[in-house]
């Protein structure tokens, strides 16, 4: 066979990354499931392969570590979060907004441990959860500031201000996780209603940036 004929030749090996690519996925799921609610310094590799159905060295082979196991793990179920977050454009703002606090505490209530080690920035000083709580923020402000104000060039006030309010979030949030006094709607109500105070408080300090109808008092 001529060199040029074997360039042609489908490879094996793609159809392995296939199946590694659904491995590491199917992986994945698993941890989510296991570190819902258990801390990541509760369960030891042991654990995890033993509760996992599977041998640890698999484990290794495709994460390398625990840690990066469970940051491929805080990855993948971070971005469900933020990918529904960015979503339903097509809904009245209030709906919107109601939307994405509603999916963010019930991310939140379902994934108590994840979210805790998310907001407080991991063990120590953690680089690389500290990147993944800062994309969360990021991608809440430029979702609020995409149903305000129909854009995410917003000036440094209302920057800060939506900025603030999604540290408030995560403070009150964490305490609701803690408590469980508090139904998921009223505590969705009061994020949305806080909100509005910030919105209103924005437009006082920079008029550039108006509070959506909603928002307002009058409304």
């Amino acid at each position: 066979m001529e060199i040029s004929q074997q360039r042609d030749v489908p490879r094996p090996r793609a159809r392995g990354t296939e199946r590694s690519l659904a491995r590491r996925a199917e992986l994945i799921t698993i941890g989510r499931k296991l570190f819902a609610d258990t801390s990541y310094d509760a369960l030891s590799m042991d654990d995890i392969a033993r509760q996992a159905h599977v041998a640890k060295g698999l484990i290794y082979y495709y994460f390398q570590s625990k840690r990066g196991y469970y940051l491929a793990i805080i990855n993948d179920s971070v971005a469900d979060l933020v990918n529904f977050a960015a979503s339903g454009l097509e809904l009245p703002q209030l709906d919107r907004v109601q939307r994405t606090m509603d999916s963010y505490l019930r991310w939140a209530e379902h994934n108590q441990a994840a979210y805790r080690t998310i907001v407080s920035g991991g063990v120590g000083f953690d680089t690389e959860v500290h990147a993944i709580r800062d994309g969360v923020r990021a991608a809440i402000v430029a979702t609020i500031a995409d149903g305000a104000y129909g854009r995410n060039d917003i000036s440094r006030i209302a920057r800060m201000g939506l900025f603030g309010w999604v540290c408030s979030v995560e403070g009150a949030t964490l305490e609701w996780i803690s408590t469980s006094d508090l139904s998921r709607e009223t505590m969705r109500e009061i994020l949305v209603k806080t909100l509005g105070g910030t919105l209103r408080a924005i437009e006082e300090l920079d008029p550039a940036h108006p509070a959506p109808p909603p928002a307002r008092r009058d409304a």
